[in-house]
């Protein structure tokens, strides 16, 4: 599909071949890249619906079995899961954004609260970089953190054994043992949490559908104010269901408000000028 732009993870061999790729499954509600579940029937006939169509694990001989999220991917539980029963043992997840990075004390916020979780609930390391200030275009003066730091490495108890604050350039090292992992795979009756996992009983959770599948199969994404009322109308399907309940008083809630003074100004053609001209050829 050649109007719709993932956004991809993807690993490269010392060899300086691609040899992952995986597309992004979740996405913030401010993001206009697609994910395969936009254009699920599509991707369905390309590649398949098993767990390798949609978490795909890197097996290699000498670092481990790799899986790759990406920021929005890892706020579901589901996401790391899926990976760990496709084998991964190692699983990339850059980058996340304030305020997820540092809500709390003494920092990492909830994004390094769910690799914590992701490492320990399925026996996997989590490696988690985060990325440096950027300029948002070329017309800023100054870059913007917009990530607030905090890089980490988790080890597959959830402990975490390597951490910095900064959000500049800096590192970030641990070592990641296979073999030990593998070891408490196979041989610890407790903590090892995937071995006993009651499939049965979780799988009336996903029956009905929440999220619509297919949104941009036919069209393309739509603007951040349309795209609201699709995530308003999940949450009223929760209601419904009664997963959620409804609070005592009602009120509009956090909305899309653009920065410019009318649609037109929203079109892609005039965003553009924002660059200078040699980046627009």
């Amino acid at each position: 599909m050649k109007e719709r732009y993932f956004n991809t993870l993807f690993v490269i061999s010392p060899e300086g071949k691609v040899v992952h790729k995986a597309a992004k499954n979740h996405v913030w509600c401010r993001e206009h890249s697609c994910t395969p579940h936009d254009v699920y029937d599509r991707w369905v006939e390309v590649f398949g619906e098993s767990l390798e169509a949609f978490y795909p694990v890197l097996r290699t001989d000498d670092i481990g079995n790799i899986g790759s999220i990406c920021c929005s991917d890892g706020e579901y539980p589901e996401a790391v899961r899926a990976l760990a029963f496709n084998g991964a043992e190692v699983v990339y997840r850059p980058s996340e954004a304030i305020p997820m990075t540092n809500s709390g004390y003494p920092g990492g916020g909830t994004w390094m609260i769910q690799n914590q979780a992701h490492a320990h609930f399925n026996s996997v390391y989590m490696i988690c970089p985060n990325v440096g200030p950027v300029f948002l275009h070329p017309r800023m003066k100054h870059p913007f953190d917009v990530a607030g730091g905090h890089s980490h490495i988790v080890d597959y108890f959830g402990s975490v054994v390597s951490y910095s604050p900064s959000g500049y350039n800096t590192a970030v090292s641990a070592i990641i043992d296979i073999e030990a992992l593998r070891q408490f795979r196979v041989m610890n009756l407790n903590s090892n949490w995937l071995k006993d996992l009651r499939t049965e009983i979780f799988r009336k959770m996903y029956d009905r559908p929440i999220h619509p599948a297919n949104l941009w199969m036919k069209k393309d994404p739509e603007r951040h104010q349309k795209v609201d009322e699709y995530y308003r109308q999940n949450i009223r399907r929760l209601i419904e269901r009664g997963t959620f309940t409804p609070p005592a008083h009602e009120f509009p809630g956090a909305r899309y408000k653009s920065a410019s003074r009318s649609p037109e100004e929203e079109e892609w053609e005039n965003i553009r000028q924002l660059w200078p001209q040699q980046g627009r050829d």
